[in-house]
């Protein structure tokens, strides 16, 4: 019998595993290794990591998790979450069942990009989905927003910090009113027609309009669609908020005792590395708070 099995081996399932180890409680992290910052050449933000190759990253976690003997790291994708009991099995897609006391979702969230032609060129390149991770990078240059929904206006007035030259497009969608206005006033202009994403080896070159008109852009930010990258949450019958993140408290525990998740779940904080890594610090400490709490009822 685990004490508990981790889903998901990025910062926030790395940093899980750590503190489970430290506590020398038998865990498995099982990693399918498709993280969501695949598409990222650096990490920022991170104070003594900032700048670092996400690769790079996961290594040098994965080798502190390796010096505690109590925990395992399997390349294995879990398919099936079931709790029966108060225990939970886990099988895996080569049929491995496993029993564990806790369950910690650390799964993350997936992209999913505008269907605007050339967006999947840049992105990860030049376009990115985060200000405060690549916006140092892109300041002072030429740089869109791409957006179709009323986020176009919070990100058009964010990216603004790192450039005087920020210009917001909708791909046809009249999402912004009186917004504009604000915008203007701030040199932010918007354009709401549809649009195609020129670049060259990855890098964006122009906007282009419907009507041929090219308008030149260096880089930029694309608000994306953000959707749970693993149904476990939903199957185990977790509560889930309406803007789509599994709800938590602040030590991880969801609406399902025995279920715990962190990382990019509650989709109520920038998602960096850092923060992703604090989550799974929180988390598994309310999983062996709770173990160890479980023990002395046994005795009472």
């Amino acid at each position: 019998m685990l004490d508990c099995v981790i889903i998901g081996g990025g910062p926030a399932g790395l940093n899980a595993a750590l503190v489970m180890g430290r506590t020398g409680r038998k865990t498995i992290l099982f990693d399918e290794d498709k993280p969501r910052n695949r598409v990222t050449k650096e990490s920022h933000g991170f104070i003594t990591q900032d700048g670092v190759k996400p690769s790079e990253f996961k290594k040098r976690a994965r080798t502190d998790v390796q010096k505690y003997p109590s925990v395992s790291i399997k390349e294995e994708r879990v398919e099936i979450i079931e709790k029966a009991s108060g225990v939970f099995r886990i099988q895996t897609k080569g049929g491995t069942d496993y029993m564990a006391k806790k369950v910690l979702l650390a799964t993350g969230l997936r992209d999913v990009l505008p269907e605007i032609p050339g967006i999947q060129n840049v992105y990860g390149t030049s376009v990115f989905s985060c200000p405060f991770c690549d916006g140092w990078e892109m300041r002072g240059k030429a740089l869109a927003v791409i957006a179709e929904n009323e986020r176009a206006f919070h990100m058009g007035k964010l990216l603004s910090n790192w450039s005087g030259d920020v210009m917001v497009f909708t791909n046809g969608y009249q999402v912004l009113d009186e917004e504009k206005d604000i915008l203007a006033r701030q040199h932010v202009t918007v354009v709401e027609e549809k649009i195609e994403v020129k670049s060259k080896g990855g890098q964006l070159t122009s906007i282009r309009l419907q009507n041929g008109q090219e308008i030149k852009r260096e880089a930029g930010i694309v608000v994306t669609d953000l959707v749970q990258s693993a149904p476990f949450a939903e199957q185990l019958g977790c509560e889930i908020t309406p803007n789509g993140g599994i709800k938590v408290d602040s030590f991880g525990r969801t609406t399902v005792e025995g279920v715990y998740a962190c990382g990019d779940t509650s989709l109520s904080t920038p998602s960096q590395l850092v923060i992703a890594a604090a989550e799974g610090n929180k988390a598994a400490a309310g999983v062996i708070m709770d173990l160890v709490e479980a023990a002395f009822l046994l005795e009472a």
